[in-house]
């Protein structure tokens, strides 16, 4: 028996490989399926089954590409309506690969075809649970994503405490708890960091398999609930309806573009210039209007929050050899029109002569010093509001980056704003995006706020809810 997670940071998303006796199976792949195909040829092994716990909405599966590439049939749980072949499976039905049993429970909650998989190893003894959004470490999925008709948050909250009490908790303590999500997802709102553990743990120390009642249950899982990114819906739709295949994405995308096509090109389709490069490394210098988005963080779900057009033209700047890694990270939120990529990068962009922009980047010091010549200066927090709620600087707005096309328009365009987040990456993201909407005078602080703690700013510089500095 083979068992092994893949994990994904800048998604924080686990698919599993699973192998025995020469045959193998994927749960929850990504979009890329060439490592599942490689890895299953070096094994020697034929994958068989695609399963799906749900349809993803952070990210679009590569279940479509794999089936067709591999010959597996692709299975989902009762309730699932797909516009591809695809198998549904019936609550307690049981799979074969190799000596294995793998066993679908419905779990609807997270959405209404939701299904955990069951794995019993060559003796019939349960080994495992893959539980996807259902059941995270530490926390469970969100119940506002399937909401349709008459169908509230708090009914399928309802539908998730009865999954979990019916389904889950009767199996033994031992079991190991493999979930679809980790710390970072926006699917939950308090995962650990770690990405497994055995179920009788998780009765312990996770607040929704600790609920009294139902009702508190619901009250606990839906309080503090923030609106999901915008491209979750579209995903979703994506992953139900299917999608271009990902090696036509790559063709499409990998486009080698000289400075001279790549700003014909830019003129002529209106493209967003997706500048994938290191934050400082931008703030040097970019082509005018170009976006920040660095591949150094949460690259994709970052993307997927702030670009709102799945059909948007791509043109991308990346440091040399990006280029395939910043298409492929694109494809997996769903955004599969990229045209090409600047050949050359930015040094072929300056050699040219070409006209290029910069963001002014001052250390937390020399911020110091400028609001202690000027304590009314702007200054924006770019942090999500549980961050700016735990501690802030007093003088800062709350301006979070995840809702940036709803305040810009609040901004004067003659003013100066300084803007920080937690250590530098969406600072530079938000200041990227405000210069290119017409706000010029936009000045980053390096470090963010963990470097703006560390001056000799006044305690009473801080606002810090039951917590001391």
């Amino acid at each position: 028996m083979k068992i092994e997670q893949i994990y994904t940071g800048c998604l924080a998303e686990a698919a599993y490989y699973i192998e025995s006796k020469g045959e193998a199976a994927i749960i929850d792949p990504l979009r890329e399926v060439d490592p599942y195909l490689k890895k299953a040829e070096q094994n020697g092994a034929k994958i068989t089954y695609i399963f799906e716990t749900h349809f993803h909405a952070d990210f679009v599966s590569g279940h479509i590409d794999l089936a067709e590439k591999s010959g597996a049939t692709i299975v989902y749980g009762p309730t699932a309506q797909t516009h591809f072949d695809a198998h549904i499976a019936q609550d307690g039905e049981q799979f074969r690969i190799g000596e294995l049993t793998i066993t679908a429970l419905h779990t609807p909650g997270h959405t209404l075809e939701s299904t955990c998989y069951l794995l019993s190893d060559a003796q019939g003894k349960a080994h495992c649970l893959f539980t996807g959004d259902t059941l995270f470490i530490g926390d469970v999925g969100r119940p506002d994503l399937a909401q349709k008709g008459d169908l509230t948050m708090n009914d399928l909250a309802g539908m998730l405490y009865d999954s979990l009490n019916e389904k889950i908790k009767p199996l033994d303590d031992a079991l190991l708890i493999y979930p679809a999500h980790g710390a970072g997802s926006a699917c939950g709102k308090s995962m650990s960091k770690e990405t497994f553990d055995t179920l009788g743990h998780q009765k312990e120390v996770n607040y929704a398999l600790k609920a009294a009642s139902k009702e508190q249950f619901i009250r606990e899982v839906t309080d503090g609930i923030l609106p999901p990114p915008q491209y979750f819906a579209k995903n979703a739709a994506m992953n139900k309806m299917g999608y271009d295949r990902i090696d036509e994405v790559y063709k499409k995308g990998l486009v080698a573009l000289t400075p001279a096509e790549f700003e014909l090109v830019a003129n002529e389709t209106g493209a967003l210039i997706l500048d994938t490069r290191d934050p400082q490394a931008f703030a040097a210098g970019f082509i005018p209007n170009a976006v920040n988005i660095g591949l150094n963080g949460q690259f994709a779900p970052w993307v997927g929050a702030l670009i709102s057009d799945l059909k948007q033209e791509i043109l991308l700047v990346t440091e040399a050899g990006k280029e395939e890694e910043a298409i492929t990270r694109l494809a997996r939120v769903g955004y599969d029109h990229t045209i090409g990529y600047l050949d050359g990068g930015m040094a072929a962009w300056q050699a040219a002569g070409k006209a290029s922009d910069h963001i002014r980047s001052i250390s937390a010091a020399e911020f110091e010093t400028a609001l202690n010549e000027d304590p009314d200066l702007l200054a924006l927090d770019v942090r999500k509001p549980g961050e700016y709620q735990a501690e802030h600087l007093e003088v800062t707005l709350a301006r979070p980056l995840d809702y940036i096309n709803e305040w810009t328009s609040s901004l004067q365009p003659e003013k100066t704003y300084y803007i920080h987040c937690a250590g530098g990456y969406r600072s530079m993201i938000a200041a990227s995006i405000l210069k290119a909407r017409g706000i010029g005078n936009v000045i980053d602080i390096a470090g963010g706020y963990g470097a703006i703690k560390a001056t000799g700013l006044k305690r009473s510089d801080f606002a810090c809810p039951n917590k001391a500095l």
